[in-house]
Order: C-alpha cells, then sequence, then structure tokens
C-alpha cells in the first residue's frame, strides 16, 4: 500500500477528512459477534475507513434496511452453470455474492492449462472477485480418459497469480492414501506456495480417510451426506462445506449439525448448479434462506457465507463490514428472507433490485481461444458401438438416488433380446454409454440405469464429470445415436432426440461446457431443453446434472467411464453381468 493512500484512509477513519461514501440510518451485520450494530458506515478507496459518526462527500440512507457483508460463495464450478465466468457473475452478482472461491478442474480436464488460463483471464476486471483453486486431479481417476494432463509441474506457475489461492478439491483418496509420487508432489507444492489451502473430496471416506487427508493438509469437505460424516470431520479440524446445489441436496441433512460451538467451522457452498436455479434461486443466499427457514440463527448463516469462507481460504479484507476490509456489501430489505436491495463491490453500485448495472461490466467479452472450441473428437458411431451382450436374466445397474450425487449398485432383471441388453421403459431401465471425445480414441463403455423415468428417446452431453467425455442414456440406440450427432455437430452441448428427430440442443462450444450467449439465450435453449424432455417423459428433477456425475468414478456407488462399469467401492471395473 502507499502512504498517501494510507494517509488518506486513517484521515478518514479519525474524522480528519470526508468519506468517498457514508451509509447512514442502516442496521450494520456485525460478524464477528453475531449482533446487529447502529452507525455511520465509511468507504474510502473501496476501502470501510470506520464505523460512527462520519461525513461523506456522498451520503446515501439505508433507511433502516440491514448492511450485510458480501457473499463468498465457498466452493463452486462455474462450468455447471453453463456460461463463462462473466455471464456467472452477471447472474450471481445481483444475489449478493461479491466473491467465490472457483474450481476449474472441468475445463481442465478438457484443455489443461489452457483450460485454466481461459477462466483465470477472463474473469478479470469484473465486479466481483473470482478466485481459482487449481485442479488436483487431471486426469480425474487413472480409470478413464480425458483431454488434459496437470501435472504438480505445470500448476507451479500457476500459484504466482494473484487470484490463485491453493490446491482444488482432492478425490484421488487412494493416491493420498498410498502416498503416490505424483500426489505428493501436488500436495506438498500447495503447501509451499499456496500456504497449505488443499481443498477435500472425501465422498464416502470414514473416519480412518479423515485422518489421511488432514495428515495431508487437506482441510475441507464438500462430500457429507450424513451427520456422522460431518461430526467425523469437524471433530479432526476440518471446515465443514454444507452443499445445497442442484443436485446434491445436503443441508437439510446437515444443519442440525451446526450449533453455536462449531459453527464458525462451517461453510455454505453450492459446488455445482445450472444457469437456471442461479437465475431464480441465487447462490449461497438461497442457502441462507433455507438454513433460515429450518431453524438457523439469520446471524449465524451470514457468517457462514461471508467471515467463515474467508478465514478459511486467508482472504483477510473480506467477509466483515469493518474498518480496513474491502467495502464488499449488500442492503437487505429482509434478513429473515435475504432479499438483496443493492449490491456494492468496492464501494462501487453494481446491482439494484436482482439486475446488475451496465456499467460495472466490461463492454466486450473476452475472446475464447481456438483449442477450446475444437474439443469434441467423437468417433463415427453406429448401433454395433452401443450394443451391450448379457447372457443371463440379471444384470448390475446404477440406481439413481433423488437429490444426490451418491448410486446403488443394483442387480435387475433385465430384458435381453438375441444376446443383447434391450432397454426396459415399463421398468425405468436404460443404457448408459459413455464414449471417449477428445482424441478419438473410440473407446466406448456400456451400462445400465434406473431412475430417469424416459419412457422414449434419448439425452447425450459432452458435460460428463470430471473427465467430460460424451454420455447418453437413451430407450432405443437410434435416439442415442441422433443425440450423440446433434451435440457432435454443435462441437459440444445438450441435446435430446426421439428416433431420428433431434428435439432440442443447446450448443455449448467452449470446451463442450460453456456457452457463447448471454443469459436470455442460454435460459432459453434450457427452456426448450426442458420442454424436450417432458416430451420423452424424464421424471428425474435436472436430469442432465444427474446424467453427468454418472460419469464420476470417486463418487460411490457404481459409475461408468469410457472403459466401463466402475465399482467405486473396489476401486475396480466391474461387468454389467452378474456372477
Amino acid at each position: 500500500m502507499n502512504i498517501p493512500l494510507l494517509q488518506k484512509r486513517i484521515a478518514v477513519a479519525a474524522g480528519r477528512e470526508p468519506a468517498d461514501l457514508v451509509i447512514k440510518n442502516g442496521r450494520i451485520i456485525d460478524v464477528f459477534n453475531a449482533r446487529i450494530i447502529k452507525g455511520d458506515v465509511a468507504i474510502t478507496d473501496g476501502t470501510f475507513a470506520g464505523i460512527g459518526s462520519y461525513e461523506g462527500k456522498e451520503n446515501i440512507d439505508a433507511g433502516g434496511r440491514w448492511i450485510c457483508p458480501g457473499l463468498i460463495e465457498g466452493h463452486a464450478h462455474i462450468e455447471s452453470s453453463m456460461v463463462t465466468p462473466e455471464v456467472f457473475a452477471r447472474t450471481v452478482l445481483p444475489h449478493g455474492v461479491t466473491s467465490m472461491i472457483a474450481d476449474p478442474h472441468e475445463i481442465g480436464n478438457v484443455a489443461g492449462t489452457t483450460g485454466i488460463r481461459y477462466m483465470l483471464e477472463s474473469s478479470e476486471d469484473l465486479p466481483m472477485d473470482i478466485f481459482f483453486m487449481l485442479p488436483s486431479s487431471v486426469p480425474a481417476t487413472p480409470w478413464e480418459h480425458n483431454g488434459g494432463v496437470l501435472e504438480a509441474e505445470d500448476l507451479q506457475p500457476l500459484y504466482s497469480h494473484p487470484r490463485v489461492l491453493g490446491l482444488g478439491e482432492v478425490m484421488d483418496y487412494p493416491s493420498v492414501r498410498d502416498g503416490k509420487k505424483d500426489m505428493l508432489k501436488k500436495l506438498a507444492g500447495a503447501v509451499d506456495t499456496a500456504g497449505a489451502r488443499i481443498d477435500g473430496h472425501g465422498a464416502g471416506l470414514d473416519e480412518s480417510g479423515i485422518n489421511v487427508y488432514m495428515s495431508a493438509g487437506i482441510r475441507t469437505d464438500h462430500e457429507c451426506v450424513t451427520p456422522p460424516e460431518a461430526e467425523a470431520r469437524l471433530a479432526r479440524g476440518m471446515y465443514l462445506m454444507i452443499r445445497e446445489g442442484s443436485v446434491a441436496k445436503n443441508l437439510d441433512a446437515l444443519l442440525p449439525v451446526v450449533n453455536e460451538r462449531n459453527s464458525r467451522r462451517c461453510l455454505l457452498v453450492t459446488d455445482d448448479k445450472h444457469l437456471d436455479d442461479l437465475e431464480s434461486e441465487g447462490s449461497v443466499n438461497h442457502c441462507i434462506r433455507l438454513a433460515v427457514q429450518r431453524g438457523l440463527d439469520p446471524l449465524t448463516a451470514v457468517q457462514m457465507a461471508t467471515l467463515n469462507t474467508a478465514e478459511c481460504f486467508g482472504l483477510q479484507t473480506k467477509g466483515a463490514v469493518a474498518p480496513g476490509y474491502d467495502a464488499d456489501f449488500l442492503l437487505l430489505d429482509s434478513l429473515e428472507d435475504f432479499r438483496v436491495n443493492r449490491v456494492y463491490k468496492n464501494g462501487r453500485l453494481v446491482a439494484r433490485q436482482g439486475e446488475p448495472l451496465e456499467g460495472a461490466f466490461p463492454q466486450e467479452s473476452f475472446p475464447v481461444p481456438e483449442a477450446l472450441s475444437q474439443s469434441v473428437r467423437l468417433p463415427k458411431l453406429t448401433k454395433q458401438d452401443l450394443a451391450l451382450p448379457l447372457s443371463g436374466s440379471h444384470a448390475r445397474v446404477i440406481g439413481i438416488i433423488p437429490d444426490s450425487l451418491v448410486t446403488e449398485h443394483l442387480t435387475e432383471k433385465v430384458a435381453v433380446d438375441n444376446g443383447l441388453f434391450f432397454p426396459d421403459t415399463e421398468n425405468d431401465l436404460l443404457k448408459l454409454a459413455v464414449v471417449e471425445r477428445h482424441r478419438g480414441k473410440g473407446r466406448v463403455g456400456l451400462g445400465i440405469v434406473r431412475g430417469f423415468g424416459i419412457r422414449k428417446g434419448a439425452i447425450a452431453s459432452t458435460v460428463a464429470h470430471d473427465s467430460h467425455n460424451l454420455i447418453l442414456a437413451g430407450a432405443d440406440d437410434l435416439s442415442m445415436l441422433t443425440a450423440a450427432h446433434a451435440v457432435e455437430k454443435v462441437g459440444g452441448g445438450l441435446a435430446v432426440a426421439a428416433g431420428s428427430e433431434v428435439l432440442a440442443v443447446l450448443p455449448l462450444p467452449i470446451a463442450g461446457l460453456l456457452s457463447d450467449r448471454n443469459v436470455p439465450d442460454v435460459l432459453s435453449g434450457l427452456k426448450e431443453i426442458d420442454t424436450a424432455l417432458g416430451q420423452i417423459g424424464a421424471s428425474t428433477e435436472n436430469p442432465f446434472l444427474t446424467l453427468s456425475f454418472l460419469a464420476l468414478p470417486v463418487i460411490p456407488h457404481l459409475k461408468l467411464t469410457d472403459g466401463g462399469l466402475f465399482d467405486v467401492d473396489r476401486f475396480c471395473f466391474i461387468s454389467p453381468e452378474t456372477e
């Protein structure tokens, strides 16, 4: 900090000089003591200078509204919204999110450092601070094929970026447990250069697994689904991230764990949320609202989405309305309902009554590197590629659990025709396929899934965590091939088909993950997708988001990769046929 700037801040704090901006007649949320205080809030050069009695060059009457710190999203994947960082910021900023910690491992798995640098550069100069945790697992696992590779040596130069905070969610637990050299180099590199800020991904881990993670320097986890899991992590010093996204909804199950003794170690996050949900509900503001409705004290809920997150990630000037902190704040019409009236970033108004201010954003969008616009390379698929041989009448089936990323490992009686699996819509048994799409290797994994409720047709997507190969689910091979070709034609995206007819397609030409369009265009495309899903009878909420996680072999219990059916509990491939 230069001395003249410091002198000015001190002079304003002491009342010798007028502040740039003073907010009067507001109820200030004191997140340090979980109480409401009163006083004028003085702001100069984008920083809170004092709370007390002040006059400014500009004075704003808050009209009795609550003055709340800007919200901080503690763990989210921008790619899950299917829009660029700028469009993402335009969507969540009016809901009160002024900072976030993003993990770009989706685009990293498609394009390596090219994808990471695109996310960093395209999030510059936005009226929202987007910090990043570098992907720890690219490829996500050794059991599938992706497009990018990020070794410890590739990550090291990126730590010098001012908005890179540490190492992203470590999901390869066996490599940590077994002390694999490559993983140890990544962990040690984060400790040496990022102050040991390392996110975890402890899906299904018991107390022994948490011991391993904590010993490795991993300090957070967002994969808890039960109170005992949450208590085990808190008891070992982890920050508990309570997740409420579009599919994974864990707030109701975990909130009873939070009490006045441990709440400061708890965060609210979304992880993965679709654009339409972000637009209608918001981000962590929705988590606050739900938590309060379930009985949590509103001030505790605000702490969990502001100060707690800032302290977890070492953001020393964020998370509070207090002298010396960044002037990121909200004016709330209601604390209990968390209704945001205005949003300020660095003391500047950037959103009002649910709408971003145009002047707050760059005039031109960031250009997309050519490598990211040519990421879908599919083999020429035929019905033979989708043939799933079965010699018996029973098979292993992936069972979808509503509002969960965890799946069931089922054994079901299935229909077989001439030695091949035949989808059975009456019993909700569909064919599932994952096709390698990065290098055109022609690898196709096949399985059976229950839970979509699709009565006819098929769905296809190049969003398939975390390797983001092409994933298909359908009631017949022709519909699956039609959906696959529709996605390939637009360079990646989502498609719904019935027979030879394409019912709807949403292009995602940036790495097969992100749209290059604005919010209204993407929302319109999503509505067309929803209409088409209704036409084929899909009954699952957010079927495409559910579909995208069926290829993730690090969340129990049964998943499908381009290498075949994968038993997550045993970390091995298995046959769809029962023994």
